[in-house]
């Protein structure tokens, strides 16, 4: 009989298996690394920051919101709408989580 761990059983305790699918996206991840950062940010800061288009820094906030890892205000500066975005509480956990899976799978855990 061997030592070896069985298949099924390397892989259910593999780190890659506490990745978050969400945040394995590397434009999403980045998204949610820049809000941990700050309490809050406006939306063009954070286009700059990451070097997106409107339209796909959009697209992955939407899908950040409907994870419930990015939360979204939308108010004005004197007549100019503005977007502020926020990493939630959830969120913020959720990049800890990924991050120590992805340092376990670096270190070889």
């Amino acid at each position: 009989m061997s030592d070896a761990p069985s298949r099924e059983t390397s892989r259910a305790t593999h780190p890659r298996h506490a990745t978050d699918a969400v945040l394995t996206a590397p434009i999403r991840l980045s998204i949610v690394a820049a809000l941990s950062r700050v309490d809050e940010m406006e939306f063009a800061a954070l286009r700059d920051l990451i070097e997106l288009s409107d339209s796909a820094l959009s697209k992955q906030v939407s899908a950040l919101e409907d994870a419930g890892y990015v939360e979204v205000r939308k108010g004005y500066v004197g007549k100019r709408p503005r977007t502020w975005l926020r990493v939630s509480p959830d969120g913020r956990a959720a990049l800890r989580r990924h991050l120590a899976a992805l340092t376990a799978i670096v270190e070889g855990a």
